[in-house]
């Protein structure tokens, strides 16, 4: 790094510091082109190079299809690395704050770096569509799609930039962290639903006049204008809106500037006094120091009122076709969406975990799993209750197990995977000006949280189960399931944490894995290249088939909802459509049976 800072100190010239940015930029990442990183980059990179092609084919068809592609692009630049813990940090600005570099000129240093990757590569094929629009108006319009197409990327870039930055800054008060979490989880929620949206379009006629003028104001859509402009020799318009989109570039790297200039020089205040804790067993004070972490760390409030916001937001999206049949699920889904976003539960403490190896008798796991279920329980089920007696004829039984089942399965599984896949994390002292990002391994840990999502969803199928043929009596099912869930697990990693301390410190200091833990479970990086593709492929993908052509078309056929969407079974014979909602949950279960297998014989082996 010393070398590395001291190349980026011998530009005098912005274009020098830029150009020399620019070189660090692709010396990290050709030298991090190895093990996990790889495969998830490979992985993205494809499943952008889809997008990307699907975005091209709206452009053959119509420019309000393109505008809202590009809507969503957009979206996808400002939320992506929110969720992702704080996006892309190959050159950080702390890195180069002794540099004495001016604002702007580190802001323009850091832009031109950021243009180096994968994903603005893939976004620019992506902007492809504006020559693809222009070619199908004049030859003309084509070359107004060169500049708009370079404004544009730089606008999306800057948009994540600058948000990203923002959402750091929001994040040092209480107020910033509430008010950001429900908003984000608003829009993931509307994401995720989206195809709510587009069959409300349909039934309104497709994408209204109105609604096609909005895409073209927003910002995303500013290129677009201009090609559809000069295609109609408008070339005043069209000047207007690139000449626009040049100062927003400059707007927004202004103001990046100066959030970076306010990250360098920000400090956390120090928390004001509290009353001691109290606690007359050693689990009880874990318990005790648990919540007084949950309130005081503010990425763990984002992080709860993320999932708040997600679970309300996604159940009632289907509110806008007047279909209120998944309203009762808010509960169920926000305790799994705060098992996956709590995933970290002793990565988040960094290398503090010393301090709970010196006392190993003081049942840690036990004390973490009731602070976890009296953040989570009281929520989930307030929930539960309110959104079930708000639809009439509410399924009770269902959401009861569910809840019963989930919150159990939570807290069991949240502490084992935590301790059995441990991705080190950053100690909250040394987050600095991102406190998005608790760990270094980004992709790690959005990886297990989707694997917590996908185990805490399971251990309700047992109570679904017997719900769906017991009628109330799979409300005990339920509990007991929880229970089990909770205790079992509990002493799983708490048996782990006592055997395999002093290797998960080490692992939390270094970020490496020690030899004596790798034998245990082995690494994503341990595996032969096949495997580690066909892994990444499988556990990318399984979600696809299992639960949007699966578990939701399900749920449809049985409340007897009429929207078929995009959903493959409703599309078909009323004969054929129950057997391939099952072959579609076979296929999605089977994808990560064999990920898991692939994994499993490796490690075998």
């Amino acid at each position: 790094m010393a070398v590395a800072l001291t190349a980026a100190a011998a530009p005098a010239t912005a274009a020098g510091t830029a150009r020399t940015m620019a070189a660090m930029k692709l010396a990290v990442l050709r030298h991090s082109m190895n093990g996990q990183k790889a495969g998830l980059i490979a992985v993205g990179g494809t499943l952008g190079l889809v997008l990307a092609g699907g975005t091209l084919f709206a452009a053959f068809q119509s420019g309000d299809l393109l505008a809202a592609a590009y809507a969503v692009w957009m979206l996808g630049w400002i939320l992506g690395p929110v969720f992702s813990g704080g996006g892309d940090e190959t050159l950080r600005p702390e890195y180069f704050t002794l540099l004495g570099l001016p604002p702007r000129r580190l802001a323009g240093g850091l832009l031109v770096g950021a243009f180096v990757g994968v994903a603005p590569a893939i976004s620019l094929l992506a902007l492809a569509g504006l020559a693809v629009s222009g070619v199908r108006q004049s030859p003309a319009a084509v070359l107004a799609a060169l500049p708009a197409m370079l404004l544009q990327l730089a606008i999306f870039v800057l948009l994540s930039r600058v948000a990203v930055a923002a959402l750091g800054i929001a994040l040092r008060s209480r107020a910033g962290a509430i008010g950001t979490g429900l908003v984000n989880g608003a829009i993931l929620a509307a994401l995720g639903q989206g195809w709510v949206f587009v069959v409300a379009l349909g039934q309104a006629g497709g994408i209204t006049p109105e609604a096609s003028a909005v895409l073209r104001y927003l910002p995303s859509g500013w290129g677009l204008a201009a090609v559809e402009a000069v295609g109609a020799g408008n070339w005043a318009h069209a000047g207007l809106a690139l000449g626009a989109m040049a100062v927003l570039v400059a707007l927004l790297l202004a103001v990046w500037a100066a959030l970076l200039t306010r990250r360098a020089s920000a400090a956390r205040a120090s928390a004001r006094g509290r009353r001691p804790m109290t606690a007359s067993t050693a689990s009880g004070a874990v318990t005790a120091k648990e919540l007084r972490a949950w309130s005081r760390d503010l990425v763990r409030t984002h992080q709860l009122t993320f999932a708040v916001a997600y679970g309300v937001f996604f159940a009632a999206a289907p509110l806008v076709l007047g279909v209120d049949v998944m309203l009762p699920w808010a509960g169920p889904i926000f305790i799994v969406m705060a098992a996956a976003m709590t995933a970290g539960l002793y990565a988040v403490d960094g290398t503090a975990l010393w301090l709970t190896l010196l006392v190993p008798g003081a049942a840690d796991v036990r004390g973490r799993q009731r602070a976890w279920l009296l953040v989570v329980g009281p929520v989930a089920v307030a929930l539960a209750l309110a959104c079930t007696a708000a639809v009439t004829g509410g399924p009770w039984p269902m959401v009861l197990a569910l809840t019963a089942a989930l919150l159990g399965g939570g807290a069991g599984i949240v502490p084992l995977m935590s301790v059995y896949a441990l991705v080190p994390g950053t100690d909250p002292h040394r987050r600095g000006g991102n406190p998005l990002r608790v760990s270094e391994d980004d992709g790690a840990l959005t990886g297990m949280a989707y694997a917590v999502l996908a185990l805490v969803a399971l251990t309700g199928a047992p109570a679904a189960v017997a719900v769906v043929l017991y009628g109330w009596a799979g409300v005990a099912v339920g509990v007991v399931t929880g229970v089990l869930c909770w205790w079992g697990f509990g002493l799983l990693a708490q048996r782990r944490l006592h055997a395999r301390g002093p290797e998960l410190l080490q692992t939390m200091r270094t970020g490496k894995r020690p030899a004596s833990a790798s034998g245990d479970w082995g690494s994503f990086d341990e595996l032969p290249k096949r495997e580690r593709i066909i892994v990444a492929v499988c556990m990318t993908i399984a979600a696809i088939p299992l639960f949007p052509q699966g578990v939701v078309p399900a749920l449809f056929k049985i409340n007897d909802v009429e929207s078929k969407s995009w959903f493959l079974a409703l599309h078909l014979a009323e004969a054929f459509q129950w057997p391939v909602i099952v072959m579609m949950i076979l296929l999605g279960l089977g994808l990560y049976v064999l990920g898991a297998w692939t994994f499993y014989r490796h490690r075998r082996r």
